[in-house]
Parts: structure tokens; C-alpha cells; sequence
């Protein structure tokens, strides 16, 4: 702890980042300056600000050093930080680059050859948040889970397109069919594609179909997701899989909503809500150069973020009884996984594959008495990791393989055991994820 008397002590801010109502959640606000341009200056009205030097930021950096898509700046009730959007030249919090970084008030966030002042304002920002409890097929009874009932209200029953941004596992599909439940359309069919599944020379096949003869093995024509979903929606799910050379032809249904099946010359009009979602944050993708930006804005006209499971743990034992609920339990079975302790344990876990993960761990449990433990949310820290009794070059290869085999291990976990789409992620051979998942402290 510094002692204030200290002239090189720095008092860190201590206010409150969030406080809760029945209907809504009152988020710090806070005010970012650009110390060498006066006119950049941005107030929060809401949770978050992203700085860029792309027009559509909420803070515009006018800097050839500062990237499209630097950073964000978020506060919740973990407090205010600012996380770097893979941008060229990194982020830098009162002199220390990172990826993600907490602020104080009076912090200085250094983007590009840029310096900003975070400072905390002295009013709160009201987020609204629903009176439900469920919507549609989700459960939520935290904060997270009502302020994005309160968005998906808002946005259901218009026509307006939206992506959904959140882990593998957190719903996106559930919020998609939500959306389109509460929409103009429900009533027209909801048809779903998963653009990271479906092979890449098929894949404008099977979104906008292709008449008889157009390639091998097209022996008759067939309609694609676009006509089958005309009336209602169509939801293009892992968009950020969409191969750079599809991603102009999808611009072009959605600017002009007609398609042209393959091997076929005139075009046909179509009438359909457009709903996406990603794992990925695709202005990352888009200031690497994989995703185009004028898709993305497009698609993220209404851009919604599914909390984690891991940060809504309060919601667990609703989750828990909506799956056993739905699970035909004999009555010992269901005692068991209601039971305070065995929902303790869910609480402490860290949850990588989110409610689908949940999901399954509850019916293995519901099949096995014993179950493989689950992973806690605290791991052990770099600190703990590092064994000082080893030589330096020792010590370092058996860091780096916990890393190698956590890291492996976690993101087979975020594609549901998907090794391919795992690998896809990680920009790495399968067989080269399966020696990481498999290497052990022992290993050469």
C-alpha cells in the first residue's frame, strides 16, 4: 500500500464503477481528451467508447499512426480498462504497452503517437434493463443477461440487420431466433447457415443456390438459404469464417437484396432480415485485412456483445434448473444436480465453452456420479508457475509448454471439440494442435 504523504504515491480511483436498480444499471460515466487536439474530446453516454481513426469510432484520432480500429475503452463492474483492437502500433496505459489494461482517473492512454486523459466524470449513465427473467429460449437473471434483454426488446421488432458478437457457447443462435421471434417476420421461416462448416466451393451454393448443370454433380437446381428464407430471416452464423472472396458477393444481396444462383444469369429479388454472428471481433478482423469493411458495416448496423458465462455465475442455478427441467431425471438424479453443492461447484468453474458447455457437463453428471472435475475459475498465476529450483533454459521450456497445452486445450474447448475449426482459429495445422494438446512437463 503507498502512503498519500508520498510525493511519488499516485491515488488510484476508488468510485464505484456500476450501480444497480430494478430497471436499470447506473454505469460511471467518464470523458477521454486528446492532449495535443482539443476539438478530439468524447463524453461517455453509455458503457463503452472506441477510439480509431476510422469516422465511425466514437473518439475519431486524426493520426496515420493510429489504426482504424485501436482500441476500446469500457467500464463495468470490474472497473474502467481500455483493450487494444490488434492495432498496428499498440496501446500504451501511463507508459506500459498491453493488451488489456485497467484505468485510474487521470490515466494516459497513448494510441499511435496520440495521448489521451481518461477522467471520471461525476454523473452516471442509466443502461435500461428488462423485467424478464427469460426471453425467448435464454435465461438470465443477472445484469449482463437484462441489459441484453432490454437491446434484443428494443431491436426485436424492427427490421434492422444485427450482429451478435460473443464466445462459442454464450447463445448467439438463441438470440438470433429471438430476434426474429419478436420481430415483423416471425411468422416467415428462420433459416440458419453456419458459414464456418460449410466447405468453401460450396458455400455460394448453398447460400444462394445454383441451377441444374452449373458444376459437377448439379443435377438439378436447387434454392439457397437467401430464397428459402424469403419472408422471414436468414442467420449467418460465424460470419467471420466467410472466405475473402465470397465476402463481395454477400455485400452485394445485402446492398441490393437479390441473388443470382450459380450458373444462372438473372438475378431474383428476395425479402429477408439479415441476422450474423461471430466469435471473432470483426473490427479486429478488419483492420488485419480479413473481413471487409464495408460488410461489416452492413452487417454490425446494431452490433449486441452475449456476456460469458463465467462473468454472470449468478445465473448458473437458472440455467441448471431450465436443462434439468428439460431432461427426463429420476427423482434421486435430479435432487443431486439441484442440490447447493453440486451448484457451489458450477459457480467456481471458469466455463470456456460457455451454457453449451454447461449444458453437457449436466448431462454427463446426470449419467455419471463421477464426472471429470471442472476447471476453477483462479488458475495458478505465471508467479506460481515459474520453478526458480530449475536452470533458466528448463524453467522457461516447461512455461512454455503449460501455455502451449493450456492454450490448445482452451480453444478445442471454445469450438466445442472442433479440432479443424480450432486450428482454423489458431492459424495452425490440426496434427501440429493435437502434439500441443497432448505435450506434457516431460515432454522434449
Amino acid at each position: 500500500m503507498g502512503d498519500a504523504d508520498d510525493p511519488g504515491f499516485e491515488e488510484e480511483w476508488t468510485v464505484d464503477a456500476t450501480v444497480r436498480s430494478d430497471d436499470a444499471y447506473l454505469v460511471q460515466r467518464f470523458t477521454l481528451q486528446a492532449e495535443a487536439d482539443p476539438e478530439a474530446r468524447f463524453e461517455s453516454t453509455t458503457d463503452r467508447c472506441s477510439i480509431g481513426s476510422h469516422p465511425s469510432n466514437d473518439l475519431v484520432i486524426d493520426d496515420a499512426t493510429v489504426s482504424r480500429f485501436h482500441c476500446e475503452v469500457l467500464i463495468d463492474d470490474r472497473g474502467a480498462r481500455v483493450k487494444d483492437m490488434g492495432s498496428r502500433n499498440g496501446t500504451r496505459v501511463d507508459g506500459v504497452r498491453v493488451e488489456e489494461g485497467y484505468l485510474k482517473d487521470g490515466s494516459r492512454v497513448r494510441v499511435g503517437r496520440s495521448t489521451l486523459r481518461f477522467h471520471v466524470a461525476g454523473q452516471r449513465n442509466r443502461l435500461p434493463l428488462s423485467e424478464r427473467r427469460e426471453l425467448g429460449t435464454m435465461v438470465g437473471g443477472s445484469v449482463a443477461m437484462r441489459a441484453l434483454f432490454a437491446q434484443l426488446e428494443r431491436v426485436g421488432p424492427t427490421e434492422v440487420t444485427v450482429l451478435l458478437q460473443g464466445e462459442t457457447g454464450t447463445g448467439k443462435e438463441e438470440a438470433a431466433a429471438t430476434l426474429h421471434q419478436l420481430g415483423p417476420r416471425a411468422e416467415g421461416p428462420f433459416v440458419v447457415v453456419d458459414c464456418g462448416a460449410i466447405p468453401p466451393n460450396l458455400l455460394e451454393s448453398h447460400l444462394f443456390g445454383h441451377v441444374r448443370g452449373a458444376f459437377t454433380g448439379a443435377e438439378t437446381g436447387r434454392a439457397g438459404a437467401f430464397e428459402a428464407a424469403d419472408g422471414g430471416t436468414v442467420f449467418l452464423d460465424e460470419i467471420g469464417e466467410l472466405p475473402l472472396d465470397m465476402q463481395p458477393k454477400l455485400l452485394r444481396v445485402l446492398e441490393q437484396r437479390e441473388i443470382r444462383r450459380v450458373g444462372e444469369t438473372e438475378t431474383r429479388a428476395v425479402s429477408v432480415r439479415v441476422l450474423a454472428a461471430t466469435h471473432r471481433d470483426l473490427r479486429h478482423e478488419v483492420g488485419a485485412g480479413r473481413f471487409r469493411e464495408d460488410l461489416y458495416y452492413r452487417l454490425a448496423v446494431i452490433r449486441l456483445v452475449l456476456p460469458p458465462l463465467r462473468e454472470r455465475p449468478d445465473d448458473i442455478p437458472l440455467l441448471v434448473s431450465r436443462f434439468v427441467d428439460e431432461m427426463s431425471l429420476d427423482r434421486e438424479t435430479e435432487l443431486r444436480l439441484r442440490s447447493p453443492a453440486f451448484l457451489a461447484e458450477l459457480r467456481r468453474a471458469a466455463w470456456p465453452g460457455n451454457v453449451r458447455q454447461l449444458r453437457n457437463h449436466l448431462q454427463r453428471a446426470a449419467i455419471f456420479e463421477e464426472v471429470p472435475p471442472l476447471r476453477p475459475k483462479a488458475q495458478a498465476s505465471l508467479h506460481d508457475l515459474v520453478e526458480v529450483d530449475l536452470p533458466y533454459a528448463e524453467a522457461r521450456r516447461r512455461l512454455v509448454s503449460h501455455f502451449e497445452r493450456a492454450y490448445a486445450e482452451r480453444i478445442i474447448e471454445r469450438h466445442g471439440g472442433n479440432v479443424s475449426a480450432a486450428a482454423r482459429a489458431a492459424g495452425i495445422g490440426r496434427s501440429y494442435l493435437h502434439r500441443l494438446r497432448g505435450r506434457g512437463d516431460d515432454d522434449p
